[in-house]
């Protein structure tokens, strides 16, 4: 049942066009693999529950004089940050790439090395925009790898300076990458805000993500410097996201942040393709706090009426959204954790 949306705040209409000329023809896949490299939530007893398939208790140990026997269990770690491994199976072949790459330095290489997944197999790198809970794990991938010869897509907004503005606080500059380090450890940067191309067809990155809910409001707090002076910068523009097409199923959209808006995202992506049905929706919705959250209802309507079989809200989509959509969608909905795998 729709619920009221009377009662949504007072924000101006956040609209953006994207040109879209004619249908992509985005390859369809046999099947892809989404591991969870970086979340925000870390849970050894979380069943298995559909498509997602749990890490459970580590028997790894490491040395601990603390620990009677000397040593610990080597759990994975979770921290306020995001990354994906995008394994994609086509035609007997299996090629990775990495989507963000978390927060600190090294948990995400960390995680891997749990994991048992070599980081010398990423074929690529996509980054869904600038900010450093997506970006900063890149530093450690590199030591891991030395001299990456790989390609970093992203889009042209994402070295922009920022700050946040949050309320009762001073204004706080956002960490960014600095991009002569990125290019002097060997990849190849890539910047577009059109849609783009990996996996010979078979892995579309949105680009820049047309913005026509008119309800959807960016990252209201954010900043960025531009002409000498910090300006609003409220688009994030520079949000991108990625989208497959299963065969047999449909498409499976995954996102960063979500700043452009779950909505606008995979609406955005159904227009690319041709209208392709939308199968699962994976990643970071941006509904938490007290801007967003009144969002949630009308969020869920427009998710629900794309009649999606798997839903994967993760990293900053906040708790309250993460309880509205277990309640409106059921066994479709399915909690991440770190370490959890997903056979779409």
């Amino acid at each position: 049942m729709c619920e009221d949306h009377s009662q949504l705040p007072a924000l101006p209409p956040v609209l953006h066009e994207v040109e879209v000329k004619q249908p992509i023809p985005l390859q369809a896949v046999d099947s892809v693999q989404i591991t969870t490299l970086m979340d925000n939530v870390t849970d050894m007893f979380m069943p298995d529950q559909g498509p997602a398939h749990r890490y459970g208790p580590s028997s790894r140990g490491v040395p601990c004089g603390l620990m009677a026997g000397g040593v610990a269990v080597d759990a994975l770690i979770a921290e306020h940050g995001f990354s994906m491994l995008i394994t994609v199976r086509k035609n007997g072949t299996e090629h990775r790439v990495l989507f963000d790459a978390g927060t600190s330095p090294d948990g995400v290489v960390e995680n891997m090395r749990r994991l048992d997944i070599d980081p010398g197999s990423i074929e690529a790198i996509v980054c869904s925009h600038g900010h450093f809970d997506h970006t900063t794990g890149i530093d450690g991938l590199i030591r891991a790898v030395g001299r990456a010869n790989m390609p970093v897509l992203i889009h042209p907004h994402f070295w922009r300076r920022r700050r946040v503005r949050l309320p009762g606080l001073e204004p706080r500059e956002i960490p960014s990458v600095s991009k002569p380090a990125l290019e002097a450890a060997g990849f190849e940067v890539i910047e577009d805000a059109q849609p783009s191309f990996l996996l010979d067809g078979s892995l579309l990155v949105t680009g820049e993500v047309a913005r026509t809910t008119g309800y959807e409001p960016g990252f209201p707090p954010q900043d960025a410097w531009l002409d000498g002076a910090w300006q609003p910068d409220p688009l994030v523009l520079d949000d991108q996201a990625l989208v497959l097409n299963v065969a047999g199923k449909g498409l499976v959209v995954i996102t960063g942040c979500g700043h452009a808006g779950i909505v606008n995202i995979c609406r955005h992506a159904q227009r690319l393709t041709g209208n392709q049905p939308l199968y699962a929706a994976v990643g970071g919705f941006h509904l938490n706090g007290p801007q967003f959250e009144p969002l949630i209802p009308h969020v869920l309507d427009d998710l629900e009426a794309m009649r999606p079989q798997v839903i994967v809200p993760a990293h900053c989509t906040g708790w309250r959204a993460q309880h509205a959509m277990s309640r409106r969608f059921g066994e479709a909905y399915i909690p991440n954790a770190v370490g959890t795998r997903f056979l779409l």
